[in-house]
């Protein structure tokens, strides 16, 4: 059935899932695909590592293997190997949606903590792509929009710091920072409003490349961890060591069900655009890619990976839909990944840099909400869930000293306000019945 379908559409695809462009154009596309992903792929640890505070080392040792994890998982969901993967065109990669709940782990337990946290998450997922179904109707449209819009509401304050300079730092809310941030805004906002196709899709990469550019003569950029860093390095396994804590992983639950969800989104809404119909089997197999990619990346010193749901606007864009195109993407990400000097460039990068771009970044995760929320039914139960859900959220957000007094497990179960805040949802979800009248 696949195979007829992909051959009635024949005429509408330059390239179907399973045609394989030569060599040359495969890197051409690969490359695409990568240019449109890699401002998420990169932003996730800059934010972590900033939020943390790591130090140099760690932090470019964190994006090299972000990137490097994110080619490994984009491999596998692409190519499928054994029973992983969806064997369809889809890059993957480090959602925000885990950025809160790494911050509040990070906090307590270190880059240790939010490895093992990945690599307990990693396991749920593998569970839970073997029930696609029954957890779909734990997340309708209702919970996700809301978990979605507190995801993008509860980053702004984090965006705002780096607009200033930094927590903490000497020169903050200086007219320099400021002015930079500004003029990095304006420009991400004009190139993705006018941009076409492509460049649309990568203004926030343009962006912090402009950024990157006008802070070099201000003399805001030091090379020397550039220079420091080797040429190539080859991963290693726990190099950072693991802390496995159960109150550590419970923070990271609700991101992990919401990526889980968006993945099968993704996932979907690839096949409708690539001219194939997925059944839940093969649905299930992509979720169950989810989950072994966040695993491994546990391992080598990334965080979670899920699917990027950018890069399939370039399908209907370009009339690719060759997974070879993406397995060949992955490749050239892994390769990317190997090289230390890389991720250094990327991690000198100045902080107003991240703050013009993070707060249209952080921004637009809330208006994505927002539009999900906008295609619900605003009955006065729904209206209820939203409102009380978004509250908590973003009460424990600004107002952290609430659950000072709390036992330790459930401080770091609501110290996140997504993860306080899709409690909620689900809670008043299944409690709240509809009105039937």
């Amino acid at each position: 059935m696949e195979k007829l379908k992909q051959e009635d559409v024949s005429n509408e695809l330059n390239y179907g899932i399973e045609d394989k462009p030569k060599t040359l154009i495969q890197i051409l596309l690969g490359f695409q695909h990568i240019f449109a992903a890699f401002g998420g792929i990169i932003v996730v640890p800059i934010v972590v590592s900033a939020a943390l505070k790591f130090d140099v080392k760690t932090s470019t040792a964190l994006i090299s293997s972000s990137i490097l994890m994110a080619g490994i998982a984009t491999f596998i969901q692409s190519k499928k190997v054994g029973p992983v993967g969806a064997k369809i065109a889809c890059v993957m990669g480090t959602d925000f949606t885990f950025v809160a709940p790494a911050i509040a782990v990070g906090a307590k337990y270190g880059l240790a903590g939010i490895l093992g946290a990945t690599i307990l998450g990693g396991i749920l997922v593998i569970v839970l792509s073997f029930f696609i179904k029954p957890l779909m109707k734990l997340f309708p449209p209702i919970v996700t929009g809301t978990v979605v819009t507190l995801i993008g509401l509860t980053l702004i304050p984090v965006a705002m710091d780096w607009a200033a300079g930094g927590a903490g730092a000497k020169d903050y809310g200086s007219l320099k920072n400021i002015g930079i941030s500004l003029f990095i805004m304006i420009i991400t906002l004009l190139i993705n409003h006018y941009g076409k196709g492509l460049i649309s899709s990568a203004s926030v990469l343009i962006g912090m490349f402009v950024g990157y550019l006008i802070c070099i003569p201000l003399g805001m950029v030091n090379f020397d961890s550039v220079s420091n860093a080797s040429l190539v390095s080859l991963p290693q396994i726990l190099a950072h060591g693991v802390n496995f804590k159960l109150d550590a992983v419970l923070p990271f639950i609700p991101a992990y069900l919401v990526s889980t969800i968006g993945t099968v989104g993704c996932i979907k809404a690839i096949g409708e655009v690539s001219k194939v119909e997925l059944d839940d089997k093969r649905i299930g197999a992509g979720v169950l890619s989810d989950g072994v990619g966040s695993m491994l990346a546990g391992f080598f010193g990334a965080m979670p990976n899920t699917s990027f749901s950018q890069n399939i606007g370039l399908i209907p864009l370009t009339k690719v839909a060759s997974r070879y195109v993406t397995m060949m993407a992955g490749i050239i990400l892994v390769i990317l990944g190997l090289l230390p000097k890389f991720a250094a460039l990327i991690n000198i990068m100045p902080q107003p840099v991240l703050g013009g771009v993070g707060i249209v970044m952080f921004g637009t995760v809330a208006a994505a909400g927002i539009q999900s929320l906008s295609n619900v039914k605003i009955t006065n139960r729904n209206l209820l869930i939203i409102a009380t859900s978004i509250g908590l959220g973003l009460g424990v957000t600004f107002r952290p000293d609430v659950i000072a007094k709390l036992p330790d497990a459930l401080k770091m179960i609501f110290s996140s306000g997504i993860s306080t805040g899709t409690i909620a949802a689900l809670l008043l979800n299944l409690i709240l019945k509809e009105d039937t009248k």
